[in-house]
């Protein structure tokens, strides 16, 4: 795992070297990727699928070929189930539109965790609201970890769908997602994962898991902003009304009526962000050439090394302390406000990230404000792990 390869940790902050533990926000981008995206708009910039011309065909085959590799990557039955987004978030909210409007009537319910992201959450909160239905919560103990067995009697024979983390972001917490999805299933319910924080950790099978859909974005794995995936099962798919109208996902249209497209160009309304889909294929690339498998052994050394540092330090609180963990560590230390102990950070040249995290029921169940957070990538080392323990160790000082 090359450094090197990473162009923006050669920066500095505040004339520091830049130690970059903000990954579970956003990933940075290997020469690769931005070669690639470079490289669409410097000789093949062109819109895709509707051209006969050669620049058309060109882009058309990449963004094909983009496809096959997410296909691959997550091991979906076949590209007509890899639907691209703008992102985890919109991928989610096509979902509980779509599924929400073909399958949810008044009185009917659907499950999240007290956990999720506010993307997992707000979506579906819309969706019952318009439909009349009813948004219920799984629990999660003070470790960190889902209270598993209230799930069996929480579904209902009026529970439409499931929809839970894969991995969490503000506790780290890697979710027994296989559990849910035999619970569900054997309700006859769909689930809904997002993996959003589980793609560039650890292996990810869609047809082994057997999930409904499978949602996650482009920039935390290493590839640009603005390109995300929904997987989703055929039957599904088939049955769903589009997310959006306009270009693309027609076969024919008349003032009278329209037939959609097929899969998976029924939910790809409009002109996509081809460069940016181009450049997801290269992070796949760049993350199977080190293997999936060697990265999750290498994030989970740094997670114990650090987590034991930190764990030396005075009036140190972690939040979320899972047996079943990925490079994520929320803590606070003795009274310190986040956002102080983030500035401090920042001014030694640490980047963390500092709040809810865009968790606010996870917040409200510890009664805190906020954590920082520290995340790790493939690129993060010891020597930068600790960096953070030392930089925590000055600014509680500074502050205490």
């Amino acid at each position: 795992m090359n450094r090197s390869d990473f162009p923006i940790l050669q920066e500095k902050v505040y004339n520091k070297p830049l130690v970059y533990l903000d990954n579970a926000a956003t990933t940075q981008k290997p020469q690769v990727v931005i070669d690639a995206l470079n490289d669409y708009y410097l000789r093949i910039n062109s819109n895709i699928h509707r051209g006969v011309h050669c620049l058309s065909q060109l882009a058309t085959n990449e963004f094909e070929q983009a496809r096959e590799a997410v296909r691959q990557y997550i091991n979906a039955g076949s590209t007509q189930e890899v639907i691209f987004t703008r992102g985890a978030t919109e991928s989610i909210n096509l979902v509980a539109s779509s599924f929400g409007r073909t399958y949810l009537h008044a009185g009917d319910e659907v499950i999240v965790s007290e956990m999720e992201h506010h993307s997992n959450i707000v979506p579906w909160q819309l969706a019952c609201e318009e439909r009349g239905a009813k948004l219920k919560v799984l629990p999660f103990n003070d470790n960190g970890e889902l209270r598993i067995s209230e799930l069996d009697s929480l579904i209902t024979d009026r529970t439409k769908i499931v929809a839970m983390a894969h991995v969490s972001n503000s506790l780290g917490t890697v979710n027994p997602i296989t559990e849910v999805i035999r619970i569900a299933h054997a309700r006859n319910v769909p689930v809904l994962i997002d993996g959003a924080q589980a793609v560039a950790h650890c292996p990810v099978d869609v047809q082994a898991l057997d999930c409904d859909f499978y949602c996650f974005s482009g920039h935390k794995m290493y590839a640009p902003m603005g390109i995300g995936v929904m997987y989703g099962k055929e039957r599904w798919l088939n049955e769903m009304r589009p997310y959006q109208g306009g270009g693309e996902m027609i076969k024919d249209v008349t003032f009278e009526k329209t037939t959609y497209n097929d899969l998976p160009f029924k939910f790809e309304a409009g002109t996509p962000s081809v460069g940016d889909v181009i450049g997801l294929r290269k992070a796949i690339e760049y993350i199977q050439d080190i293997s999936l498998e060697k990265i999750a052994a290498y994030e989970q050394k740094l997670l114990i090394y650090t987590t034991e540092k930190l764990a030396k330090i005075d009036r140190m609180r972690f939040i979320g302390e899972a047996a079943h963990k990925t490079g994520v560590i929320s803590f606070l230390v003795g009274d310190i406000h986040p956002y102080d102990m983030g500035v401090l950070l920042d001014h030694q040249g640490i980047a963390v990230r500092t709040g809810h995290h865009c968790t606010q029921p996870v917040m409200t169940h510890f009664g805190i404000p906020g954590t920082i957070r520290a995340s790790f990538g493939l690129y993060n080392t010891f020597e930068e792990a600790d960096a953070l323990v030392e930089a925590v160790v000055k600014a509680k000082n500074m502050l205490s």
